[in-house]
């Protein structure tokens, strides 16, 4: 089956140079040109990846990315003329799984999609025969890939779900940033671990009542995370 691609940018040049190149490859491309299209087509029609311009009218491309976050676990790759750090970091913390800076070469572009797709299709595994973890006041359902604290479900999204099921699974064993991005991103994810960090914030943010003072997932200063209720 042809994978779908979503390629989001104002300049209509480079989005006809990137749909006809991933078209060679046998990929079915879809094309918005500001950031509430593609919101409202992301949120119409599954696909595998979405390529994102940062700077869109009507809605930029973090706020697009953490619209699309609240309801998608869509791998998503930043495009953007800005290459800071600062600007790398606020992208992964909106939830981008890359970001790829301006000019750039369109073999790198597609070399870096087929990379992503990989990891994602290598992560449909299958679960334990029980698909139910209960630990403490903490309840995962592995199949259905839902998170109760206290009774009360807290919203996940796919990747955070994954982090938090393998801490879960092997309790107070501590697992570097490094492993964590292997084994949940898988070994073909090109970005760094700075990914892990940003993940674990946010799902601090979610299940924790005082995320600066963790009663689920720890950090082992010098080493890395692990899991354990306190």
């Amino acid at each position: 089956m042809a994978k779908k691609v979503l390629v989001v940018d104002d300049e209509k040049l480079i989005v006809k140079g990137i749909r006809f190149s991933l078209e060679q490859d046998q990929m079915e491309v879809d094309c918005a040109y500001d950031g509430e299209e593609a919101y409202n087509m992301a949120k119409e029609k599954e696909y595998d990846m979405i390529l994102l311009d940062v700077m869109l009218p009507k809605m930029d491309g973090f706020e697009v990315c953490q619209a699309i976050r609240e309801f998608s676990d869509v791998p998503i790759v930043m495009l953007t003329a800005k290459g800071e750090d600062m600007d790398k970091i606020l992208g992964l913390e909106y939830g981008a799984d890359d970001y790829i800076t301006k000019p750039f070469n369109i073999l790198e572009v597609k070399a870096r999609i087929k990379a992503i797709m990989r990891r994602t299709s290598g992560n449909s595994r299958k679960e334990a025969s029980s698909s139910v973890i209960e630990k403490g006041d903490l309840k995962l359902d592995c199949d259905s890939r839902r998170l109760f604290v206290q009774g009360k479900e807290i919203n996940l999204t796919g990747r955070e779900f994954e982090l938090l099921e393998l801490l879960v699974k092997n309790e107070n064993k501590v697992y570097s940033r490094e492993k964590l991005l292997e084994t949940v991103w898988g070994k073909d994810y090109p970005g760094d671990v700075r990914t892990v960090d940003v993940h674990v914030r946010r799902l601090r943010e979610k299940v924790e009542a005082n995320p600066s003072e963790p009663k689920y997932v720890h950090t082992k200063w010098g080493v890395g995370y692990y899991y354990i209720q306190k």
